[in-house]
C-alpha cells in the first residue's frame, strides 16, 4: 500500500490517468479477495499442508496456525490481493512494480508455502486471479468509470475522499483484520441471541 500511495503522489505527466488506474487497482484488489474467498467457500474443501498427516509436515518453530484450519487453502486470497496490487503498480510505474512483484513473490507467497499454509497451486491460482483482475481493471472502460465517479469526489471534497481512501487502504494493508474482528463479534452476538 505504501507504493500505491507513493505512486499516487509521484509527479507524472498524466497524474489524473495514473490516479484513475490506482483507484481501479484498489477496486480490483477488493474484487480479487471476494473472488478468492468465494471460490474457497464454493469449491471442495482443501486442507492446508500443515494439517495433512500424510505429508509429515514439520511446522517451523513458533509458527501458529491461527484461525486458518477451518478455511480452505485453495486459492490463496493473500496471493490474489497482493499480486493484483503489485501488477497494478507495475502498470503505472514499472520499476516499483517489479520491486512489488518481487516482494509479493519472495516475502508474501514463499513464506506461506514454507509455513504450510498453502500448496504451490493455491498460490498460483491466487496470483492468476489477482493478475487477471489487474489486467481487467486497466481497461479504458474501468478507468473512465473511475474518472467519472471518483475524480469529481476528489476535486469536490478532498478531505472526505482521502479519509475514505486511507481507511480503505489501511484495511487492505491489514487484510481487513479489524473488519473481520467486528464481523466475528457481531456473529457471536447474533448466535448468542438466537439460542
Amino acid at each position: 500500500m505504501a507504493l500505491i500511495w507513493w505512486a499516487w503522489f509521484r509527479p507524472s505527466a498524466d497524474k489524473a490517468d495514473t490516479r484513475q488506474q490506482l483507484i481501479c487497482a484498489i477496486l480490483a484488489c477488493l474484487v480479487a479477495v471476494l473472488i478468492a474467498r468465494g471460490l474457497a467457500i464454493m469449491l471442495p474443501f482443501r486442507n492446508r499442508p500443515m494439517t495433512v498427516a500424510a505429508l509429515h509436515f514439520q511446522r517451523p518453530y513458533g509458527a501458529d496456525e491461527g484461525n486458518l484450519i477451518n478455511w480452505s487453502s485453495f486459492p490463496s486470497d493473500h496471493a490474489a490481493v497482493f499480486f493484483s496490487l503489485a501488477m497494478s503498480i507495475f502498470f503505472v510505474w514499472r520499476a516499483a512494480g517489479i520491486a512489488a512483484l518481487s516482494y509479493v513473490f519472495l516475502f508474501i507467497s514463499m513464506p506461506r508455502l514454507y509455513l504450510g499454509f498453502h500448496y504451490p497451486t493455491d498460490i498460483l491460482a491466487g496470483a492468476f486471479i489477482g493478475i487477471t483482475l489487474a489486467l481487467i481493471a486497466r481497461a479504458k472502460v474501468f478507468r473512465d468509470w473511475a474518472g467519472r465517479f471518483m475524480m469529481p469526489w476528489l476535486e469536490r471534497s478532498p478531505g472526505s475522499f482521502y479519509a475514505c481512501l486511507f481507511i480503505l487502504t489501511f484495511q487492505i494493508a491489514t487484510l481487513f483484520q479489524s473488519m473481520r474482528g467486528i464481523a466475528r463479534f457481531l456473529l457471536s452476538l447474533f448466535q448468542s441471541h438466537s439460542t
